[in-house]
């Protein structure tokens, strides 16, 4: 087995920036005054703790209300997916849509469970709204209306795109003309690097048919396995329903409550700089070596950044060839709703060290170019044609 030098396939943040003495302190304080929390069970909404530092999270980076018995904490973002997939679902062979990539949890997520997928394409400015309307008016005039639409609005996994508000306020028009609920995933919201942090779905609109999904995972650490839906009532209690598991993790939560005590920026301005530093790097890399061959996007936040190969490129050949090489990272077909094979792969770069981006960008290369078919000149100059 090859062994993987440069791994760009897993998306974590830098284990540098883990606050381990904030965390041992906060933990010491939590197991001494919350005797009583840590030993029952926490009900379905969570920790209140935490509930209320997530909300005052939410509340203070959108600019709107946000009410701590809303927010339902879970095993991680995944439970969450699942969870607002369940509540919303009637029978299998529902239709849902989602974007063409996504995350390929949630896409397992929905094939697990019966859901008949639909994907739209993509721009720099994610969900494209003139294919989610037709799409909307086809499986409406056939008696197919989507029970839901899923969309990572910012920071999208695999492309890293933000979908501008005016786009956003496209998706609640056509939501709300088809009487449709979103499911916005946020989950990278606070891995921000700059430009204009653009308005979650909630934030725009109070239909209560909406939900939002948020995550720990990528501002502090996956271990954690902390995540949370926000739903208004009688959302709320259709999530709540199908909940089974006496709740989330209390430890983890009251501990992340403690450190979060005075909010989430500070630790957000430790973090963020250090995988800022990393993005930078790994596109000067890209440009140094890549410019010839591939097209990539470049983020203003989140983990990821998408790289749209050569048409010529073997894209089975490019796994063992990268592999050979030590390279490991997400080819697109990983992402694609369909499975489709696509001339894309996602390069993730927080856990990282500069020294393995610097080398490992070189040797990724090596096997794009190993793995053509032609000598051809490259025919295209944007991500999506």
């Amino acid at each position: 087995m090859d062994e993987i030098l440069y791994d760009f396939g897993t998306g974590r943040s830098d284990p540098s920036t883990f606050p381990v003495a904030a965390l041992q302190a906060a933990a010491t304080k939590v197991i001494a005054e919350q005797i009583e929390p840590l030993t029952n069970y926490p009900g379905g909404l969570g920790h209140e703790g935490l509930r209320r530092a997530m909300a005052e999270r939410e509340s203070s980076r959108e600019g709107v209300p946000v009410d701590p018995d809303h927010i339902i904490l879970t095993n991680g973002s995944m439970q969450a997916v699942t969870l607002t997939a369940e509540a919303l679902q009637v029978d299998k062979g529902d239709t849902v849509i989602v974007e063409e990539f996504s995350y390929p949890g949630t896409l397992s997520a929905y094939r697990s469970l019966g859901y008949e997928m639909h994907g739209i394409g993509l721009d720099e400015g994610g969900m494209r709204m003139d294919q989610l309307e037709d799409r909307l008016q086809s499986l409406d005039a056939k008696g197919k209306r989507p029970k839901f639409i899923y969309a990572i609005s910012t920071y999208q996994n695999p492309t890293g795109f933000v979908m501008p508000k005016a786009r956003r306020l496209e998706m609640i028009d056509l939501a709300a003309r088809y009487d449709i609920p979103i499911v916005e995933d946020n989950c990278y919201a606070d891995v921000h690097y700059e430009g204009e942090v653009e308005p979650a779905i909630f934030a725009l609109d109070d239909n209560p048919q909406h939900l939002y999904l948020g995550s720990l995972s990528k501002i502090l650490a996956p271990g954690l396995r902390l995540g949370y839906v926000l739903a208004r009532p009688p959302m709320l209690d259709k999530v709540l329903a199908r909940r089974h598991d006496a709740g989330s993790n209390v430890l983890a939560a009251a501990i992340a409550a403690e450190f979060y005590k005075d909010g989430i920026s500070e630790h957000a301005a430790v973090s963020n700089p250090v995988l800022k530093g990393k993005r930078d790097l790994l596109l000067d890399e890209l440009q140094d070596h890549m410019s010839e061959l591939c097209v990539w996007s470049k983020p203003v936040g989140g983990l990821f950044i998408w790289v749209r190969l050569p048409d010529d490129v073997n894209l089975k050949r490019l796994m063992s060839e990268a592999a050979a090489r030590g390279v490991k990272y997400l080819p697109g077909i990983s992402f694609h709703y369909e499975f489709a094979k696509a001339p894309y792969l996602r390069l993730a770069f927080g856990h990282l060290n500069h020294n393995q981006i610097s080398l490992g960008v070189p040797a990724l290369t090596a096997a794009i170019q190993a793995c053509r078919t032609s000598n051809e000149p490259v025919a295209f100059d944007s991500l999506f044609d």
